[in-house]
């Protein structure tokens, strides 16, 4: 299923690391990015779902269009939210795609045997069931908890710092 939320496990374990030097929109934009070849050829019946987007070169090339796009979109929505204090740096916009578009395909060649995601380099898959679709999802769940948790520590402390300031 393209746009598979699961992924977003380790983009919040990627947020909470990284604060304010990775934005959560820009990874998400980029795991969308990513499902778009995927979900056309659902739409147009390709026998191959897991072509171009899912290749090293293909997540270098998408991550770089969801930088690219990714930062004014994310300073418009932090405006329109009233978040004007936080500005998104150029540095944290491609750092936060890259993250999600290379993420993305280490997490999609354990379960999609169609991928080369090292062509032209190497042909076929050799990521593919390291580990189990079931163990995958529960390492993306827990990945999404831990960092779920860690941030809500994070934003508990600030607002205990700037009271008792």
């Amino acid at each position: 299923m393209p746009f598979t939320p699961i992924h977003f496990g380790a983009g919040l374990a990627a947020k909470a690391i990284g604060q304010r030097q990775f934005s959560l929109m820009i990874f998400a934009g980029s795991q969308v990015l990513m499902d778009i070849e995927p979900l056309l050829g659902i739409i147009y019946g390709w026998p191959v779902l897991h072509r171009i987007s899912h290749t090293l070169g293909g997540a270098l090339l998408v991550g770089t269009i969801a930088a690219l796009i990714g930062k004014p979109v994310s300073q418009w929505m932090l405006r329109c939210f009233r978040y004007d204090q936080w500005s998104i740096t150029w540095q944290v916009s491609f750092i936060s795609a890259y993250v999600g578009t290379f993420s993305h395909i280490a997490l999609d060649a354990i379960m999609h045997s169609d991928m080369n995601p090292f062509w032209p380099l190497l042909r076929g898959n050799p990521w593919l069931g390291i580990i189990t679709i079931n163990q995958l999802h529960l390492l993306c769940l827990v990945l999404g908890m831990i960092g779920g948790i860690m941030i809500a520590v994070q934003k508990y402390r600030q607002k205990s710092a700037v009271k008792s300031a």
